[in-house]
């Protein structure tokens, strides 16, 4: 399975972090990136008074697994694009953009600290999290009552995800290998078979024995957001209907956002408002056959009690 680098296309305009986003399973699908169960890093509340979170944006040279309908493949961020996308948010004023689970916008929420882990010394050690030197940290302030009461106090959401586009740099230069990342970022023997297990281990938790059901609400819902000028739902919400409508094979990581989102969005759900964002939004993630599956098959794998 190929391992590609990720890239900053200056020359777009789009390019770069566009949001941060509140997870409570952070995942990565698609063309349009959001990050990452796999290097998932709790939030620390820095100021329960103040109410700052303070998390990771992004890890560099952290490998993630992608799947485009197509193909299966692993991406990973450099040192050097991950400083310029950390200076590229600032640059284009997108602080106060966030989103929750990436698929509702919210207001209230505000990045007030932004910086990149130097050394061992670097700050975020005083509140428990380890992270490699590179590491985009950033410190958000929750403005929002109702963020913080139902999601951040209640634990529903524990991490940072960044919402952005990115280049593929095979397109760009070169395809890179495995051995290719160990050669430039000079890791050694035990990181390599920790990277190797990881692999094996996301290859291996691919489902998509959901049914007919779910395909069929992804695809009602496809019909209904086009009948509203496609207004309703984030890419990665469009981008997961179609996996879906398709019978594509989906990761543990993405079954796991399933079932949170679906369970917390069912009741924007109104089966006889055909119209309503909620519900198509609904029904791009399988519906309530899709919440019955995603519990079960989680429950299966001994992931939910």
């Amino acid at each position: 399975m190929k391992i590609v680098e990720l890239i900053l296309d200056e020359e777009q305009m789009l390019s770069g972090v566009q949001a941060i986003s509140i997870v409570e399973h952070p995942a990565i699908e698609s063309d349009f990136i959001t990050l990452s169960k796999e290097q998932e890093v709790k939030l620390a509340e820095v100021d329960s008074e103040k109410r700052i979170l303070m998390g990771p944006a992004l890890i560099p040279n952290k490998t993630i697994f992608r799947s485009n309908g197509e193909e299966e493949y692993y991406i990973y961020f450099s040192k050097d694009t991950v400083r310029k996308a950390s200076e590229l948010f600032l640059t284009k004023g997108n602080q106060n953009k966030s989103t929750l689970e990436h698929n509702f916008e919210l207001e209230g929420l505000s990045v007030v600290e932004s910086w990149i882990v130097e050394s061992e010394k670097d700050k975020s050690q005083a509140y428990g999290l380890s992270v490699p030197e590179g590491t985009w940290m950033v410190s958000m302030k929750v403005y929002n009552d109702d963020v913080w009461n139902s999601y951040v106090k209640t634990g529903k959401v524990k991490g940072f995800s960044i919402e952005g586009y990115f280049a593929d740099k095979v397109n760009m230069s070169k395809q890179v290998t495995l051995d290719d990342i160990i050669s430039e970022v000079e890791q050694d023997e035990e990181l390599l078979c920790a990277i190797r297990e990881e692999l094996q281990r996301t290859e291996l938790e691919s489902y998509s024995d959901y049914g007919s059901g779910v395909r069929n609400n992804a695809k009602r819902g496809i019909e209904l957001n086009e009948k509203v000028n496609n207004k309703c739902a984030t890419q990665v919400g469009k981008v997961r209907a179609q996996q879906l409508a398709n019978g594509e094979k989906i990761t543990l990581a993405t079954i796991k956002r399933m079932y949170s989102y679906l369970s917390r969005a069912e009741e924007y759900y109104d089966e006889g408002d055909s119209k309503a964002c909620g519900t198509i939004s609904y029904l791009l993630w399988g519906g309530k056959a899709g919440k019955r599956w995603a519990e079960g098959k989680l429950k299966e794998l001994g992931e939910l009690e």
